[in-house]
């Protein structure tokens, strides 16, 4: 029997889509840079079903390229121009919550829940959720852990792999590791859920993870500041950490950022008069009503104000202002591709550095491309700043990448010489395969190679991603 036609009998035509006009959306990635051509899409309605298809694969010399709500920024989810025949596995049908805990602050999702959709079993149970980015309404779980997702509250909770129990992960010879416990400490030999996380799924599919809870949040302050420069902000972040305000976000925003958005955005209204350069969307949160979160929020930003850190101050007064400031932020990304052409960076230094690192960057842009405009925005309490290289009117997105062509890297190495990462929270996929060959540790690469020969000795999970 046929490969797809085995396939199709053991998952069920349904689960084995095949059509070329079936196939079409998963076959593009969703900033429509990255094509492939997968012969079939399987859309497995369990684990098990996952595991035979990967045995099946392995044994017809199919490669797998694993997929969630494929909002990958590096072309990870859609197979490589090269390589062997492939079918892209996608887990939207694996979406259950298995069980929620509220004393145990846990949850058991399967890799086809949406980040939302946890956040909001989450809240149902009256817990947090902290995992927060702008793709969250259809980025899945499986997705985000395969690429160490960030976001905006890394700052207090840290990273998609901090807040992770345990995973359930398919194997590419179709063997089940089962590693859901739920305990915060074991320390019974290597920590084998940290291979998967971030690895692209390039050594095995996650299927289902553990996640950790919070007490849900039912204070929030958030202001936005107007600062001179990344110095001030960096000035003002040391000032607001050491108030007694806990911060869960501290954003950094150029204002061509902010005037991008408001002239694209819907309902999107301007928050101050824009009279400076860089602004930081600050918040902070309690999980009680008696701390005097504004109190502190509202101290630190004065003392700011007082000591020339800070230029204007605008505090919320109510949730719909408190929304308008997120919606700038969270909605920049779609405006900026209205905008026109973009080269997009994914980079993070040591906080400290960060006004260095947008200095040497803005040199670099006024030397060698004068007529593009650096876009920046970012998780500044975290470290992680999105540079990037906007086009001039009227020119085509190849004809910028043509006139550009190194800018990431260029960024890239400049990251890496002040102690930091060309890619943070977006992952490696096909686009920084090229960073990874002249960027990173020989050392670890050889690594992750012995790693990857071990897992997947023949190659066939998500060939052409993240390794050089």
């Amino acid at each position: 029997m046929p490969p797809l036609d085995m396939l199709s009998a053991t998952l069920g035509p349904a689960a084995c889509l095949r059509a070329e006009e079936d196939i079409a959306p998963y076959a593009v990635d969703w900033r429509g840079v990255y094509h492939g051509r997968p012969v079939a899409v399987l859309r497995p309605a369990d684990t098990a079903q996952v595991s035979e298809a990967l045995r099946l694969c392995a044994a017809q010399g199919l490669a797998v390229v694993p997929a969630g709500g494929r909002t990958s920024l590096c072309g990870a989810v859609v197979p490589g121009a090269a390589g062997p025949p492939s079918v892209v596995l996608s887990l939207e049908r694996m979406n259950r919550l298995r069980d929620v805990d509220a004393l145990d602050n846990s949850l058991v999702a399967e890799a086809g829940c949406t980040v939302e959709s946890v956040q909001n079993a989450a809240t149902e149970a009256g817990r947090f959720f902290p995992l927060h980015f702008g793709a969250q309404g259809s980025a899945m779980i499986g997705g985000a852990l395969s690429t160490n997702a960030g976001g905006i509250r890394t700052l207090r909770y840290g990273n998609a792999r901090d807040l992770v129990l345990g995973l359930e992960v398919v194997l590419p010879d179709g063997r089940v590791l089962d590693d859901l416990r739920r305990v915060r400490k074991d320390n019974s030999g290597y920590a084998l859920r940290h291979l998967f996380i971030g690895a692209e799924g390039t050594l095995g599919v996650i299927t289902a993870a553990s996640l950790k809870l919070f007490p849900r949040l039912v204070t929030r302050e958030t202001a936005l500041v107007a600062v001179r420069s990344p110095h001030e902000a960096l000035r003002l972040l040391a000032r607001c950490q050491e108030s007694g305000a806990d911060l869960v976000a501290f954003e950094l925003i150029r204002k061509v950022c902010i005037d991008i958005t408001l002239r694209h955005g819907t309902n999107i209204r301007q928050p101050m008069e824009l009279s400076t350069d860089w602004y930081c969307l600050i918040e902070a949160a309690s999980t009680h009503a008696a701390i005097p979160v504004r109190e502190a929020l509202e101290g630190a930003l004065m003392a700011g104000l007082e000591a020339g850190e800070a230029e204007d101050v605008v505090l919320c007064e109510s949730e719909a202002q408190r929304q308008n400031l997120w919606n700038i932020r969270e909605t920049f990304p779609t405006c900026s591709r209205m905008e026109g052409p973009g080269l997009p960076t994914d980079t993070s230094v040591p906080v400290s550095r960060i006004p260095d690192f947008l200095d040497r960057s803005a040199a670099l842009i006024a030397e060698n491309w004068p007529e593009g405009r650096m876009v920046a925005l970012g998780h500044m309490g975290d470290g992680n700043i999105h540079l990037s290289l906007q086009a001039p009117a009227g020119m085509t997105h190849a004809e910028w990448h043509a006139r550009a062509p190194h800018f990431e890297d260029r960024v890239g190495e400049i990251a890496v010489e002040l102690g930091g990462s060309f890619s943070a929270e977006h992952g490696i996929g096909q686009s920084k395969r090229g960073a990874m060959a002249a960027l990173k540790s020989p050392v670890a690469l050889d690594l992750m190679r012995a790693i990857k020969s071990v897992l997947d000795p023949e190659g066939m999970m998500n060939p052409g991603k993240v390794l050089p």
